[in-house]
């Protein structure tokens, strides 16, 4: 699946959500989220319109390397 172009910090906040991932707290424009699923793991999401491409990939990664699967089944899930 090709990675979104247009995703911004928000929606995929809100997508993240589908992982377990909560707020836990915001300082300027970057927002912590953590989840307790499979383990404790936190992140760091800019609150930016859109998202860089590379930051997203990169956060993506991440959620896919704590839940031992691929991006493309992490954007498979949240989209």
């Amino acid at each position: 699946m090709k990675t979104p172009r247009d995703l911004s910090g928000e929606e995929l906040i809100k997508a993240l959500g589908k992982f377990g991932y909560t707020k836990v707290r915001q300082t300027g424009s970057h927002v912590q989220l953590m989840t307790k699923e499979k383990g404790e793991h936190h992140i760091s999401i800019p609150n930016h319109s859109p998202l860089r491409i590379g930051t997203l990939n990169k956060i993506l990664s991440l959620v896919a390397d704590h839940f031992a699967t691929t991006k493309n089944e992490v954007l498979q899930r949240i989209m």
